[in-house]
């Protein structure tokens, strides 16, 4: 492939396994500024960036994300914030008042723009030669996210992500047939049961050859996923923490 951008994007993988080798100052400057760039809704750049380098903290980062031990093992940590309380202090020297947060949509906008920034950042620490893996984890324990990274109100850590050097590779995982995730002009189901039960049968073949034996179809390990719900406490966190889900309002890209 001779775009260097699109190879990029389309190895990705989710690494694991690093080394305890530092990651450069200069390297990972370059990394944040990249995130910085990334679009947000109205140039609003309600995203911050929490980089926690200290052991000790994503240590404790690892426990609270129900005890995954590459957070630990990784020497460098980024947490993406949802910031609106940034937002805030400039709409108040503005003389005006922040009603956003307030909204299904606020939420909803930062968590699309936190999820760009995500993107942003794995692919420019991958563009260095970086192993990356994200985490969504960090909302096993919002709270806990939120006191030991000392959050202000308006706030939210959205989701995290481990970088560093790799030691053993992982190996990239199929997907599923494109038919079932391009639709052009008009969303259109018909492939999507055969699609899904050809992807189980590929899904295990590839467990297989890694030598994985505790791998699931992808049916059933999304089944044991999602049929379950979730006993995070996010929208309890985010109340607390000045959110909120029901005022209306209108909002322009």
């Amino acid at each position: 492939m001779s775009n260097e951008t699109l190879h990029l994007l389309q190895t990705h993988r989710s690494d694991r396994s690093f080394l305890d080798t530092p990651v450069s100052d200069a390297d990972l400057a370059e990394i944040v500024d990249a995130a910085q760039r990334a679009p947000t809704s109205n140039n609003g750049q309600h995203i911050s960036l929490v980089v926690v380098r200290d052991a000790a903290r994503r240590a404790k980062i690892a426990q609270l994300a129900n005890n995954q031990p590459w957070i630990a093992k990784a020497p460098v940590f980024v947490v993406v914030v949802v910031d609106f309380h940034k937002t805030r202090l400039a709409i108040e020297l503005a003389g005006k008042t922040q009603n956003l947060h307030a909204t299904a949509e606020g939420f909803a906008i930062g968590a699309v723009d936190a999820g760009i920034t995500l993107a942003t950042l794995m692919t420019a620490a991958r563009a260095l030669g970086l192993g990356v893996v994200p985490i969504g984890g960090i909302r096993q324990d919002s709270q806990g996210m939120i006191d030991l990274l000392e959050l202000p109100p308006l706030t939210f850590p959205m989701v995290g992500v481990s970088l560093g050097h790799v030691d053993q590779p992982a190996a990239q995982k199929p997907r599923l047939p494109l038919d079932t995730y391009r639709h052009d002009e008009t969303y259109c189901g018909d492939t999507l049961a055969a699609g899904i039960a050809a992807y189980d049968q590929t899904l295990m073949a590839h467990w297989q050859s890694i030598g994985r034996a505790d791998g699931l179809p992808w049916s059933a390990n999304t089944a044991a996923a999602f049929e379950r719900g979730c006993a995070r406490k996010t929208a309890a966190v985010a109340l607390a923490q000045g959110f909120a889900f029901d005022q209306t309002g209108d909002h322009g890209e």
